[in-house]
């Protein structure tokens, strides 16, 4: 492995990822949810395993696939259900705003469009953000959630890049930043302390939504809306007035430069009965990087070794 977070060049990236995954054993269904906010839309869902059900919940600018080198391990010991969120992936990209809290509120929907109330949760980056708004709504949504390294905290990255965003011309710039080579912008813009793991694979499927119009508008809006300060203001607002109804475990690296760890430090601070659990020499997505310490982890948190 060269230094960490050392990009090698895009035409290097081999077709196929050097370590092997299940990504291409899972099975892909199209469900229809009714939202109230999205509307009637297709979502994608991949799902491996039986037993007790345990949903997965991706980050912004990557799709379930990002479950792929964890999906196997977990599925022996539950049915792993891996869907991608709006506007992302195989997924519809509804004309919508994607704000915080119609996500949260589309994973309820989801949820009861498949029966799966009450499970075991994962949610990685904004993944993890957008769960825990989705068991302060609803107490009940998931007995166990396991939160990998989201944002929390107001950030002055994100205040610039929403004040960017507001410019008159930028989005339209950023669209076309995006859509002359969506692969690039994947491979800049998503970071591994092992940056090995990258392939032609995986370029291509977080490309993919973004070659589309619908797909960068609705990332534009994820950007904009999802991650606006005064979502990280409200979240904070709730988890002072009340206690965090479930048990949440924290799965945080050391060295993501995506989001800075005082995040982890951050929710501890706001939530203290979570489980802080801190990993080294991994990255955002430690599921990728260091898969074999956070399925370790997942089973104790959720008790099923």
């Amino acid at each position: 492995m060269s230094k960490p977070f050392v990009r090698r060049p895009f035409a290097a990236l081999p077709e196929q990822p050097t370590a092997p995954h299940a990504w291409s054993i899972t099975a892909a269904s199209d469900v229809e949810v009714a939202s109230a906010h999205f509307g009637t839309m297709r979502v994608q869902v991949r799902e491996l395993g039986a037993g007790p059900p345990l949903l997965l919940i991706h980050g912004l600018m990557t799709t379930s696939y990002s479950w792929r080198y964890v999906i196997a391990q977990l599925a022996e010991r539950y049915r792993v259900i891996a869907p991608d969120l709006p506007g992302a992936g195989r997924s519809d990209k509804p004309a919508v705003r994607y704000h915080p809290e119609a996500l949260a509120a589309w994973i309820g929907e989801l949820q009861r469009t498949l029966g799966i109330v009450g499970c075991d949760a994962v949610g990685n980056s904004l993944g993890g953000y957008l769960c825990m708004l989705r068991a302060l709504d609803e107490p009940g949504a998931f007995r166990r959630l396991v939160n990998i390294h989201s944002p929390a905290r107001p950030d002055i990255r994100y205040l610039a890049l929403g004040s960017a965003l507001a410019v008159p011309g930028a989005k339209s710039l950023l669209d076309w930043m995006i859509r002359r080579d969506p692969e690039r912008w994947v491979w800049r813009n998503v970071h591994y302390y092992d940056e090995g793991r990258k392939s032609r694979e995986e370029t291509r499927e977080y490309g993919a939504p973004l070659g589309t119009s619908d797909g960068r508008r609705a990332f534009v809006s994820y950007l904009r809306d999802a991650m606006a300060q005064a979502g990280f203001r409200r979240l904070r607002a709730r988890l002072s007035a009340q206690r965090f109804p479930i048990p949440l475990g924290l799965l945080y690296s050391r060295q993501d430069p995506l989001v800075p760890p005082r995040n982890g430090d951050y929710l501890k601070s706001l939530i203290p009965d979570a489980e802080l659990h801190w990993l080294d020499g991994t990255s955002h997505f430690a599921h990728v990087d260091t898969p074999e310490p956070v399925v370790a982890y997942l089973r104790a948190f959720f008790g099923v070794d």
